[in-house]
């Protein structure tokens, strides 16, 4: 089964912004809800972002509430994460996510979440 691919990690100043991306070669998304999470060095994995399947409902992390935008386009079935105002913080592993067929609404439960992609790194110096 195909898995997201994350892209779009990278180096970047506090105060900076990236943008990640998410596709799924050889498979769709549009009927799941999708996410962001991300695992910081020497921590648990932790919720960034979801949005439901429609690309309409999403739910941020307070953290990067106003900072982090996620949004999903289902004719190019990709999944995208705009992060402004980066701060060191922010530096982790970021993971794409996807839930099962079926399961559109978007959830913070790590739980809900059944395939993963491989991760890109975000660094921001302090």
């Amino acid at each position: 089964q195909a898995q997201p691919v994350e892209s779009g990690g990278g180096l970047v100043q506090a105060g900076g912004s990236l943008r990640l991306s998410c596709a799924a070669p050889g498979r769709t998304f549009s009927a799941n809800g999708m996410g962001w999470f991300r695992q910081p060095p020497g921590r648990e994995r932790e919720f960034v972002a979801a949005v439901s399947w429609s690309g309409l409902s999403t739910l941020y992390a307070e953290s990067v509430k106003g900072r982090f935008t996620i949004s999903k386009d289902n004719a190019k079935s990709t999944l995208s994460l705009q992060m402004s105002s980066l701060k060191p913080d922010d530096t982790a592993v970021y993971y794409c996510v996807a839930r099962k067929l079926g399961k559109v609404s978007e959830t913070d439960d790590i739980r809900e979440y059944h395939y993963w992609g491989q991760g890109t790194q975000v660094t921001v110096p302090s």
